[in-house]
């Protein structure tokens, strides 16, 4: 068992990080920094993204966002996802733990990064209605696709597999706006209930769509190139995701029913044994988190 879950962390911080035996080097330079940052402990933000959840999330974020053609063609003809998907895994990992527990200027940093890869990411696409439109990733209306997907994702799994969000969901997605206005989106939603009517009113005016390039997308997604020790776990984490969305985003996707293998299985269930065995391997408590709370500390927090 030990030599299992040794084997585990090493692939786990692999895929996360692309680092199976050290912490990467932005990690401890969360610690640096003259203030609090935009999150402190005991933040909704906080207790969402130090949870193990937080992988199911991941997964049915990628699923989401692949419905609006305009987001997955940013990703499709730019990202090289294919190609080195956990390089794409680690990169996203690194801003959104930079924007939860560093600094201000160190979360302003990761993003400003973040757009000037984005610059670069243009092209076309068809839409949902057949006519072919102009894309930019750092595009408001784009980003806020990605924002309300990210959010919900990660709401999502947290009310099934998590502990109750301090403030609750309402808290979450208020704290993290900050991090779709630092992107560029000048009024993320604030509620729950606003994230699902943005939602909704994406899908309710036909422009998400299910075409060839969703398929192929979602194969991927389904069986992405992991090592062996991390397979089994992420065909039940996949078929968990599958199982948080709602019912018109599974039909979307041709994902209509979640399954393990061939036959029905609790795939909640078995979500949750998964997850455990990963905070096993990982530990309760993140190196960002850690770091984050040092420079608290220095700062005269309670951390």
């Amino acid at each position: 068992m030990r030599n299992y879950l040794k084997e585990l962390q090493e692939e786990l911080r692999r895929a996360f990080t692309g680092q199976p035996d050290s912490t990467p080097a932005w990690v401890p330079r969360l610690a640096d920094g003259n203030d609090a940052g935009y999150h402190l402990p005991g933040s909704a933000v906080w207790a969402v993204h130090g949870s193990m959840p937080t992988i199911v999330a991941g997964i049915r974020v990628l699923l989401m966002q692949s419905l609006h053609p305009g987001a997955l063609a940013g990703v499709y003809d730019h990202s090289g996802f294919k190609e080195d998907p956990l390089g794409r895994l680690a990169s996203t990992i690194r801003w959104i733990f930079t924007v939860t527990y560093g600094s201000t200027e160190a979360a302003q940093a990761a993003t400003q990064r973040v757009k000037k890869i984005h610059d670069y990411v243009q092209g076309s696409y068809v839409d949902a209605h057949g006519t072919t439109q102009r894309y930019a990733a750092n595009d408001p209306e784009l980003l806020s696709w990605v924002h309300v997907a990210y959010a919900d994702s990660f709401l999502a799994a947290n009310r099934i597999w998590g502990r109750p969000v301090p403030g609750g969901p309402d808290a979450y997605v208020r704290e993290w706006a900050q991090a779709g206005r630092l992107m560029g989106i000048e009024s993320p939603p604030l509620t729950e209930s606003a994230v699902r009517a943005e939602l909704d009113r994406w899908y309710e005016a036909g422009e998400l769509r299910a075409d060839e390039r969703l398929a192929e997308t979602v194969a991927f997604i389904h069986h992405p190139p992991l090592h062996p020790t991390l397979k089994p776990g992420y065909r039940i984490l996949f078929a968990a995701a599958v199982a948080s969305l709602e019912p018109k985003y599974r039909e979307l996707l041709g994902l209509k029913t979640a399954r393990i293998g061939p036959f029905p299985f609790p795939a909640r269930f078995a979500a949750r044994v998964v997850l455990g065995v990963a905070r096993l391997a990982l530990g309760r408590v993140s190196a960002s988190e850690l770091a984050a709370r040092e420079r608290l500390r220095r700062l005269g927090y309670d951390a």
